[in-house]
Formats: structure tokens, C-alpha cells, sequence
């Protein structure tokens, strides 16, 4: 209870309040260790007036320059290490230096020229005595050498700035102990930095074994994105977990605390460079307007919102379905921008709802990115998915020219293109819907935009594999060989956006998606950046084991963006336009009452034949009718 009373308010204390204590009690140990050499080297205790009071003098004037430059007043004393210790000894070898010198060179009446180095020792003995008792104090807790078993051994790869902030902040961590540096500067390697020392690379391998190596923390925001790749290719393969900083801002304000470390993703490695953007046409077209985003609490659509806030719209209209969905993305925004937000909630198929919202809030550009995605839930509700991603669409677009609405681009999907699943082709035909529309020259600018797969959207398989792989596997996989393009979130919508700028009306615009990556190596980095191994029969002990489950209802190997051939390029090299064909309005609409009337009568079979004819390229699986024959099954057993 005592020592609680005492601590509490110590820990309350302002940063600068507390330095001052430090070194008002280290002028008082100054003053106090002068005293005890005068009486061991004189055998009596005297008066400290005179020249002993010169003696204490020296001795405050030199000690407390030296051990700020030393760093003792930036240490904590509650997290005290054996390492202090070291420091302050080197502090104090200095201060000795000086000290006995001073002392020595010139004969001082009534002080001993002993005393200059008895007086040292005593001072060395008794900071490292009041830093061990504060830190018992304040805590109860001393740390020497060997630390608790549950700590883990880590190494900083980066000995620059960055890397310096994060050893400060790893020693006052119980969770972590700071085992040394790697770094790839030759000038650094050998050296010791905040008493640890730096390693290269290639000791890496011997370290981790020899050290107990759990973690390595990356501490390089500002390296290339080719150096970075490089370096965790050769991390991969050493059985640690690798962790990564938060940005470099964070890191030039010294906000780095040991609770922003965060495990490496398949984002850090599959990332690009920024995107560059016409950033004056973006804020020219988006400034000062009313923007409406459907679907705005999905994950493209929430990142949507956040990219579109950046260019100073007047007005956001928030759009989901979703309740909970709708006010998480609300909450979220609204705490940091000065953007008007309205949330609403509704459907893109309730044409009273989006009548009433286009109506009464006028909005200059509408971002359609509500849809439903899910590969195998769509295949297996498939009415569903054609209502909402088709008529959804196209009501949201032939509302959004009734209401006079500037701008109109529909987010679609690499899905659309060659479709084998009810997902791909519901998208494809709503595509084919605004490609009909915009020939009909409407004063609305019709857009789409079609990209693949989005790292850490909902339904993403990276998100999936963290669960698997947090539960302790096995990790699934579809197919050895199949193939998926990515992106980053930010990356896809800063794109949307861009291309949106672009838009005359009746593009299709197509966003270079890099290189298809293969699942299964996606599968294994993830398992080897979390320090694990994979399991497998060259490596039967390994931790994590991968497992081909076979494709999906609807699942293709290889996706594509590109119906056709030859695509045009754009004002931007990541964005390009397709050459689609389309089918004229007026021949369209009357095959489109014909998909309601099916959605209408529950008729599976006519909807998916009406597809095929609408698509030619799709080639649906034999999923819908095994769904059929389930449904007519179960209705069989409740009629009997």
C-alpha cells in the first residue's frame, strides 16, 4: 500500500518533472559520495564548507553535463536493465577522467588528490544503487542478464535512425529483449550502437540459432520497395517471425512504440510503388461536390470513401445496406475529416429508396461499388446475386440520368471477363447494362472500372490463411497452379478515383494489375513470415501443413482482365481501356424483363439459360443445377 502511494504519483509526473528529480538527486549524490572519500581518506567525517564545498562543485559541473550527453536522464528508471549498468559506468569513466585530473593537476588546499579517485567509485556505486531502488519502487521489478522465459529475443534489421528509436523503445518493454543490429552498411557492422552491437547479413543464420532468435523487426521505412523484397526474401527462409514499423511519419515524430510493431503481410511484399495521379484533375472534378457511394461499408467502398474525402467534396453520402457495416464506416471517417457525412441506409434494388436519395440530395458523381462478390455464396444463391448486381446496377445508373447526376462509375471485376460463375457473368451483364446506356448518349457520363483481386478485402484468401494459420493449419488451398492478380486496397481506389477523371462516357477501364501470383506461394510466404515451416514430404517435421482441397463451384484457374485484345492506353500508364462488345439497348431491355420475370418465379434454370444466351463467353459449372435439384429435394420432404 505504501509503496503505492509512492509510486503513483512518481508515475504522474511530467516527463520534464521527473528529469529534474533525477538530476537534483544525482547533484545530492554528487555531494554525498564527496563527503564519504573525504572521510575514508581522512578517517574522520568533516564539514562540507570551504574547499570541500569546491570539491563538490567540480564534481556536480562535471557529472551532470556528462551523464545527459550519456543519456542517463532519457532512461526509465521502472524498466532498469543490467545494460545501464554498463552506461553508466562509461559515464562515469569519463566523469573519472576529468575528475581526478582537475583534481590532481592542481593542488587544491584541504582536498586530497585521492580523492579524485575515491570519490568516482563511490558515485558509480551509488547511481547504479538509486536507479536499481527507483526501479523497485516503481515497480518491483529488476532485470539482470537472464530475463523472464516468456520474453522474446529479437534483432533490429536497420541501424539507422529508425532502428535507434525502436531499441529505446524495446528497452522498456517486458515483452522483448533487443539481442543486437543487423545492418547492410559496412561502415556500421562490428560497432556498437545503445550497447548493441551491429551484425551483417550473412551473420544472420548463426545468429538466429546461437541467440534464440524469435523476431526480427524491420526498421527501414525508407528503403526501396526492391531492397525491402530483398532483404525478406532472405528472412524467409530462417524460421523467425518477421515484424514491420508503422509509417515513416510516425517514425520522424518518434511515435514508435513496441505495441505499433505489427507482423509482416503478403501486402508488404506484394505492394507497389505509390500511385501517381493527376491530383489537380481529381480535385477539380470531386472539390466542392456531393459524391454518393454505394456499398460504402464494404472494403472497396469504405476505402473509396476514404481516397474521395482527400479531394475536399462538399458532401459525402454514405450508402449500405448494412447497418453495422454503415456505421463503422461512419464512425470511422467522421472522426477525422471535416467532410459532411450522411449515412443511409437502403438498397441499390429498392427503387422508392434510391428515387428518394438521388432526389433529395442532388450528388454530382455516384461510385456504385455495392454488389455481392462472394464466388461460392453467389453460385449458390444465384437469383440473388443477379437481382442485386444487375438491377441493382442498372437502376442506380438510369436514376442516377434521371436525376441529372454528373458522373456514374460502376466498380466492377477481372470476374466479368470469360465468366464461369454467376458472380462473373452477373457482373459482366451489368456491365454490358451501362455500356447500352452510355450509347444512348445520356447527359451522365457512364464509367466502369475492372480490376482483380484486392489484398484484405472481405472474401479475400489472405485473411483466411492469417486464421488458418493462427489456429495452427492445416492452410487450404483450391488448386496447386491456380493464379490470382492483386492489389492493395489504396492502390485499387486511388485508381477508381483517377480513372474517374478520365471518364467521357461508356469506358471501360482496365487497371494494370501487375504480374498473377500464384496462391500457393502466396500460401507458403505467409507461413514462413509468421516464423513457421511449412509441412510437407521433404520437410515431414515442418509446423504448418498445405492442403489442395479442388477447386471451387465456379472457381477458374487463371483469371483475366481482357475480353478482347489490344487495349488503349490513357493519360495514366496504370489505367487502360478495354474494347468491349456490347449489346444494343433496345435489343437488351426486353431480355432483361425477361431475367426479372425468371428472378420473379424463382426460375434458377431460365435465368442461367438467359445468361448463356446474353454471354456467350460464359460456360457456367453444373452448380446451379445441383442447387436446383437440393431445392426441389428439401421442398419435396417439407411438402410430405
Amino acid at each position: 500500500m505504501a509503496l503505492s502511494g509512492v509510486s503513483g504519483p512518481l508515475l504522474a509526473m511530467s516527463r520534464v518533472s521527473k528529469r529534474l528529480m533525477v538530476v537534483t538527486l544525482d547533484v545530492a549524490l554528487c555531494a554525498l559520495t564527496v563527503w564519504v572519500a573525504y572521510y575514508l581518506r581522512l578517517g574522520y567525517w568533516i564539514e562540507l564548507d570551504g574547499r570541500p564545498s569546491l570539491a563538490v562543485a567540480f564534481s556536480v559541473l562535471i557529472a551532470v553535463p556528462i551523464f545527459a550527453t550519456a543519456g542517463l536522464y532519457r532512461d526509465v528508471f521502472r524498466h532498469f536493465e543490467s545494460q545501464q549498468i554498463v552506461t553508466i559506468g562509461a559515464a562515469i569513466v569519463c566523469y573519472a577522467v576529468l575528475y581526478a585530473t582537475l583534481i590532481s593537476a592542481y593542488a587544491f588546499d584541504n582536498i586530497p588528490r585521492t580523492l579524485g579517485f575515491i570519490q568516482p567509485v563511490l558515485l558509480f556505486l551509488a547511481v547504479c544503487a538509486s536507479r536499481i531502488g527507483a526501479s523497485w519502487l516503481l515497480t518491483k521489478r529488476v532485470s539482470f542478464g537472464t530475463r523472464p522465459s516468456e520474453q522474446r529475443r529479437v534483432l533490429i534489421y536497420g541501424a539507422g535512425s529508425s532502428g535507434r528509436q525502436l531499441a529505446r523503445a524495446a528497452a522498456q518493454s517486458r515483452e522483448i529483449k533487443v539481442v543486437g543490429f543487423i545492418d547492410d552498411d559496412a561502415s556500421l557492422r562490428g560497432s556498437t550502437i545503445l550497447g548493441k552491437r551491429v551484425f551483417a547479413r550473412d551473420h544472420l543464420a548463426g545468429l538466429i540459432e546461437r541467440e534464440a532468435i524469435a523476431d526480427v523487426l524491420l526498421a527501414m521505412p525508407s528503403v526501396s520497395r526492391r531492397q525491402r523484397n530483398e532483404i525478406i526474401a532472405s528472412l524467409r527462409q530462417l524460421s523467425v517471425r518477421v515484424c514491420t514499423l508503422p509509417g515513416l511519419l510516425d517514425m520522424a515524430h518518434g511515435r514508435v512504440q513496441i505495441s505499433d510493431l505489427r507482423e509482416l503481410t503478403i501486402e508488404d511484399l506484394l505492394g507497389r510503388d505509390p500511385v501517381d495521379s493527376d491530383s489537380d484533375s481529381v480535385h477539380e472534378r470531386i472539390a466542392s461536390s456531393t459524391i454518393l457511394v454505394t456499398g460504402a461499408g464494404g472494403s472497396i467502398g469504405s476505402e473509396l470513401c476514404r481516397q474521395l474525402i482527400k479531394a475536399g467534396p462538399a458532401r459525402l453520402l454514405l450508402l449500405d445496406v448494412s447497418e453495422y457495416a454503415l456505421y463503422a464506416i461512419h464512425r470511422s471517417l467522421n472522426e477525422h475529416c471535416s467532410v459532411e457525412l450522411v449515412p443511409l441506409l437502403g438498397s441499390v434494388t429498392d427503387p422508392v429508396r434510391m428515387d428518394e436519395i438521388l432526389a433529395s440530395w442532388r450528388p454530382t458523381m455516384v461510385f456504385h461499388a455495392a454488389a455481392y462478390k462472394h464466388v461460392p455464396l453467389v453460385e449458390h444463391n444465384p437469383l440473388e446475386g443477379i437481382r442485386n448486381n444487375v438491377f441493382g446496377t442498372m437502376l442506380a445508373a438510369e436514376l442516377s440520368i434521371r436525376h441529372n447526376v454528373r458522373d456514374f462509375v460502376l466498380i466492377s471485376t477481372d470476374k466479368a471477363v470469360r465468366p464461369t460463375n454467376i458472380m462473373g457473368a452477373s457482373k459482366r451483364l451489368s456491365e454490358m447494362c451501362l455500356q447500352a446506356l452510355a450509347a444512348s448518349k445520356p447527359a451522365t457520363k457512364l464509367s466502369m472500372v475492372r480490376f482483380g483481386n484486392v489484398l484484405g478485402s472481405s472474401g479475400s484468401v489472405v485473411p483466411l490463411f492469417r486464421e488458418q494459420i493462427q489456429a495452427g493449419g492445416p492452410v487450404t488451398i483450391t488448386h496447386h497452379d491456380i493464379t490470382r492478380y492483386f492489389m492493395t486496397i489504396p492502390e485499387a481506389t486511388q485508381l477508381v478515383v483517377q480513372a474517374s477523371a478520365m471518364a467521357h462516357g461508356g469506358e471501360m477501364f482496365v487497371l494494370d494489375m501487375g504480374e498473377p501470383v500464384r496462391i500457393y506461394d502466396l500460401a507458403r510466404n505467409l507461413i514462413e513470415l509468421s516464423g513457421l515451416t511449412v509441412r510437407d514430404e521433404n520437410h515431414p517435421h515442418g509446423d504448418i501443413e498445405l492442403v489442395t482441397v479442388g477447386l471451387r463451384p465456379g472457381e477458374k484457374l487463371y483469371e483475366e482482365l481482357l475480353i478482347g485484345n489490344d487495349p488503349l492506353p490513357t493519360g495514366h500508364p496504370r489505367i487502360m481501356k478495354a474494347r468491349e462488345p456490347h449489346v444494343p439497348l433496345a435489343e437488351l431491355r426486353p431480355q432483361l424483363d425477361q431475367m426479372r420475370a425468371c428472378i420473379e418465379n424463382s426460375d434458377v434454370i431460365g435465368a442461367r439459360n438467359l445468361l448463356c444466351k446474353l454471354l456467350p463467353e460464359y460456360t457456367p459449372t453444373d452448380t446451379i443445377v445441383d442447387y436446383v435439384h437440393v431445392a426441389q429435394r428439401e421442398r419435396l420432404e417439407l411438402v410430405h
